[in-house]
């Protein structure tokens, strides 16, 4: 696969990452001779890797497109899944009622709390943004750590959301599973769509800017503060919805879901992947996803060997998989396209 050096690339790149998307569902849904155990393990496993995709680009929209250094951005997740699962749990039985039981029903109880979180995410994100973002390098670094372990504890605390035991709705049997393959990915399709228009876009281009000199920046009048908070909440709303579809994939949440260690997992993913590139922060949450699953049967040894695979890669490729540079899915159409004239 040809790779197209930043800022150049298929404007329709969004799409067809979206048809690339929706090709692997259909290439799941064939696989039918499966026994129904190793579907549901794959399918675990491809919805944490679309869940870890979503995080990933939002946050490499401030942390690698913008050059700012937020590493509590598990608190904006913890946000947007405890107030999606809180009010898809209210808004059920109205909803319910006025839709009959049933997929029409879910789809639009969840996607309407998956919003609500976002939004909430996203003003959480606004709130922090406004006065930290003023702060450069390891200051910002710290308030966001510290936003990130305020939330945990809030969450720990807050004893109508269950408390250290965590939340799991009104029901004995745990939050509704509303999240599905079609879900997590429709929503993948969204953030890469959105995320990759904003970085294409003439504030992307401020946002590069800011990264690259500040000062220059601000010298030539661009707006950095405002610009770093919209990209700031931009990326914490993408975390809500993050947090909604986790928060339905499991039959509840636990404020201990939402540790310092997620938000380091989200780092590795960019970092991996190439600060500055969606494509890489893509490819960057899916090996988070797949590796560590590879070796959960290796327990105590699991974090070890991670953490070495992760050493090695920083030794061989220490700008990450792509750099800043992003996949062009183009070079099939140009390839065939000259193969059919010929």
């Amino acid at each position: 696969m040809s790779v197209a050096a930043r800022p150049v690339g298929n404007p329709r790149w969004g799409l067809r990452a979206g048809v690339a998307a929706l090709t692997l569902a259909a290439l799941y849904a064939a696989g039918l001779g499966v026994q129904a155990g190793l579907i549901e393990y794959v399918q675990r496993i491809m919805l944490i890797a679309g869940i870890n995709v979503i995080l990933a680009v939002g946050l490499n929209l401030i942390n690698g497109t913008t050059g700012q250094f937020s590493i509590g951005h598990a608190g904006f997740m913890a946000v947007g899944a405890y107030t999606t699962a809180f009010v898809g749990v209210k808004l059920a039985p109205h909803l319910a009622s006025l839709f009959g039981a049933g997929m029409v029903a879910d789809a639009v109880t969840f996607n309407l709390a998956l919003l609500v979180g976002a939004a909430l995410a996203g003003l959480a994100g606004l709130v922090v943004g406004l006065p930290s973002l003023r702060l450069k390098g390891d200051y910002l670094a710290i308030v966001t750590l510290g936003f990130g372990e305020i939330i945990r504890i809030v969450f720990n605390n807050a004893q109508f959301l269950g408390g250290a035991t965590g939340y799991n709705g009104d029901s004995a049997a745990g939050l509704p599973t509303y999240t599905s393959f079609f879900w997590v990915f429709f929503w993948v399709i969204v953030v890469i769509a959105l995320i990759r228009n904003v970085t294409f876009s003439q504030t992307g281009r401020s946002l590069v800017a800011i990264r690259e000199d500040e000062i220059a920046a601000e010298a030539m009048a661009t707006p950095t503060t405002r610009l770093k908070v919209l990209a700031f909440t931009l990326s914490a709303a993408t975390a809500g919805i993050a947090g909604g579809l986790f928060a339905h994939m499991q039959a509840g949440i636990r404020p201990e879901d939402f540790k310092f260690d997620k938000s380091i997992d989200m780092i590795v993913m960019i970092i991996v992947g190439g600060l500055g590139s969606i494509s890489g922060a893509a490819l960057g949450g899916i090996f988070v996803a797949v590796s560590l699953e590879l070796m959960r049967d290796l327990q105590q040894y699991r974090l070890v060997l991670y953490a070495l695979l992760l050493i090695v890669i920083m030794l061989v490729r220490p700008e990450g998989i792509l750099g800043q540079r992003e996949l062009d899915f183009g070079w099939l159409t140009r390839r065939f396209g000259r193969k059919g004239g010929a």
